[in-house]
């Protein structure tokens, strides 16, 4: 079975990048540019929201299950069950034990189960896992169907990986193809 995956960006200019990799081969299908909407970082106030939360400090881990919503900035993220690992603070904190619940500590990684939902301004993504690691600057959407749209442009695939830092995403197919639907409405006006 061929492995197949198309490497893009949404904001700039997506609509006229992708259609002309439409007319190269599947395998050969990419491009680049940004998609800076979709991020999470570890320097602004961060708000989640879950029906229960429990912490195991020895293992550096919170557990967040039932309706978990968690807004940061622009963006909102929603799933069944979010677990974020966390670690001491960079600037080494003030000698206390490392605890979430203290403030001394940082999130490592978190991950996303029972059905992912991701939204910041036009962008939005859903499948069924999702994985942040803070310190790579990445998240990886995954699952039967990854769904991403930006206003009315869809991209459809089993896997998207995204360079937070940079806004280079790469959505990988489900063993075909990926998807992708895009509105001739939404390019720039020149």
């Amino acid at each position: 079975m061929m492995h197949r995956c198309l490497s893009f960006s949404i904001p700039a200019a997506t609509a006229v990048a992708l259609l002309s990799c439409l007319s190269i081969p599947a395998y050969a299908q990419s491009t680049t540019s940004n998609m800076n909407g979709l991020k999470l970082s570890n320097d602004q106030p961060i708000q989640i929201q879950s029906d229960q939360l429990e912490i195991k400090d020895q293992e550096k881990k919170a557990f967040f299950t039932g309706n978990v919503n968690v807004v940061q900035g622009t963006t909102t993220l929603k799933a069944g069950k979010m677990t974020v690992q966390y670690k001491e603070k960079a600037n080494g904190g003030d000698g206390s034990a490392t605890s979430i619940s203290s403030g001394n500590a940082d999130i490592d990684k978190i991950f996303l189960d029972d059905t992912v939902f991701l939204s910041s301004g036009t962008q939005q993504a859903t499948a069924e896992t999702g994985q942040f690691d803070m310190a790579s600057q990445t998240f990886v959407l995954s699952g039967k169907q990854v769904v991403l749209s930006d206003g009315p442009n869809v991209f459809k695939g089993c896997k998207l990986t995204v360079q937070m830092a940079s806004g280079q995403a790469k959505l990988d197919s489900c063993g075909g193809r990926v998807e992708i639907m895009l509105d001739p409405k939404s390019r720039p006006k020149q």
